[in-house]
């Protein structure tokens, strides 16, 4: 593909991954150059923002800080350096060191911990039934947790942003973890780290490195195969079409074919203008790509948090199935937009759904280390052909940041090809949970590797659900998915009581 396109610049890279991030516990959704779908548990979708959280909220959440060391792999001076590394604990439930009461680790991923905090629910959910001890940590570079006094200062250059990713985040998570044991005098307490999207990969990554210091992990909704050629590039795509063919064929094909009707009108005479009336933008739009990748966020969005009661796929083909008889193709997905965001009287296409910090931040680190490579072909999804091409990718990359990315770094640091050979004898005590309706589970690990590396998979679920709170109204296939993590977290730590007593007895 030429190099000029939108699709393939970085620009487009960011812009999707601003426009989709997720919404979690971080799971929250994807800016400016259009971003990669983003990696975050709570999915911040255009019909709902996660709430704020405040410590006044509960007072059950304390906050504290550690002194973070800036470099943990090398010994120059500069290494030394360290910053305020923000945590915060939960004892409301935790049964206490003399019982060897356990430890659950949430892995901050790329946002302020803040979201985090109001937005998850499984560690909470589960804290009376374990007596377990709640720790969240930030991930650094975020929130409040910047090295050098400020973002500014911390990003200002290549050499002092080179300290800002994931194989330094998961040193400081092991830092803080075992100077928290250390401090309460629970050396013997089990620690099980939960992360979701690219916290989940965080977290199966730190059960990998530091099984010293974590019994085992949950990792939700991890992509931790989408990298190099072990996914294939549409996979992200393809599972979009998929939910939105499953939801309605005629909605399918109404959205396929409505990409060259875009361009068609854009061609014409004013044909811009037409398309900023006839979607009721905000702003003129200044090119037909403006528009498509506004829908290309609202598609994608829909089916990464595609999530009960809403099910927001089938809101977005209600509407476009049921605009007025005799609709032209355009106001069919007009019809589709309203259905989503609601009916206002005017849409900002270019709206930022994150915070600034998350869209440089994973930017960065998507133009470092977290290369995933996310394309479509011509006519394998309902989008038009937007092939990714690494060597463009590297080139915008290194003009932008002025160091070139290691897309191969991934796999080397921490695995990736022939995993199941592989972590069949390695490995242990690793949750690989994921909803097949969510996008980025064609980057997950969706069979059992092991008796104790294990996929646990809804058909129906989407991003980071299971670690969403639960509610009264949850479907029970989630009920029952939330209900086999628990049980094998438990054989986990029962396992570990029984190796403790008969080392210490």
């Amino acid at each position: 593909m030429n190099s000029s396109s939108p699709k393939v610049s970085l620009q487009w890279l960011i812009s999707i991954l601003v426009l989709v991030i997720f919404f979690s516990a971080t799971c929250v959704s994807p800016t400016q150059p259009k971003i990669l779908p983003k990696l975050s548990v709570l999915g911040r979708t255009f019909l709902r923002e996660p709430a704020t959280f405040s410590e006044s909220n509960s007072q059950d959440f304390q906050t504290f800080y550690y002194n973070q060391t800036l470099d943990h792999f090398n010994y120059r001076p500069e290494s030394y350096t360290t910053f305020q590394h923000r945590y915060v604990m939960n004892f409301k439930y935790w049964g206490g060191a003399n019982a060897s009461a356990p430890i659950f680790a949430y892995l901050g991923a790329e946002e302020d911990l803040d979201f985090d905090l109001s937005g998850l629910g499984f560690l909470t959910d589960n804290a009376h039934q374990f007596k377990a001890l709640l720790v969240y940590i930030e991930h650094r570079y975020y929130g409040k947790s910047i090295p050098f006094g400020s973002r500014e200062e911390a990003l200002k250059n290549a050499s002092i942003r080179g300290y800002f990713n994931s194989a330094q985040a998961i040193a400081d998570y092991a830092e803080v973890l075992i100077y928290i044991k250390k401090k309460l005098l629970a050396e013997n307490s089990p620690v099980i780290v939960v992360g979701a999207s690219y916290g989940g990969m965080l977290a199966s990554w730190f059960r990998l490195k530091y099984p010293h210091v974590a019994l085992g992990a949950l990792a939700s909704s991890a992509p931790i195969l989408y990298f190099e050629d072990i996914t294939p590039q549409n996979g992200y795509y393809s599972i979009v079409t998929k939910d939105f063919r499953e939801a309605s064929e005629s909605c399918y094909k109404t959205i396929r074919e409505s990409w060259s009707e875009i361009d068609r009108v854009a061609s014409e005479p004013n044909g811009l203008s037409i398309l900023s009336k006839k979607f009721r933008t905000c702003d003129r739009l200044n090119n037909s790509d403006e528009l498509k990748d506004y829908l290309d966020t609202i598609y994608c969005t829909a089916a990464q948090y595609n999530e009960p009661p809403m099910y927001p796929v089938t809101m977005v083909c209600g509407g476009i199935d049921g605009a007025p008889e005799g609709s032209d193709i355009l106001s069919r997905i007009f019809a589709g937009v309203v259905a989503f965001r609601g009916n206002r009287s005017c849409y900002h296409t270019n709206t930022n759904y994150f915070s600034i910090e998350t869209i440089e931040g994973w930017a960065w680190q998507t133009c470092s280390e977290m290369v995933m490579p996310i394309g479509r072909g011509d006519n394998d999804t309902m989008f038009p052909p937007a092939p990714f091409n690494l060597t463009t990718f590297i080139q915008e990359c290194t003009s932008i940041y002025g160091v070139s990315p290691r897309p191969h770094w991934v796999t080397t640091y921490y695995g990736g090809h022939n995993i199941e050979l592989i972590l069949r004898r390695f490995a242990s005590n690793i949750i690989f949970s994921n909803g097949l309706r969510d996008p980025y589970s064609s980057g997950g690990v969706l069979k059992n590797i092991s008796d104790s590396v294990l996929a646990i998979l809804t058909v129906n679920g989407s991003h980071c659900l299971d670690i969403l709170p639960a509610t009264s109204t949850d479907p029970e296939w989630l009920v029952m998915q939330r209900k086999a993590e628990v049980e094998v977290i438990e054989s986990w730590i029962a396992q570990y009581y029984a190796d403790l007593h008969a080392i210490t007895k």
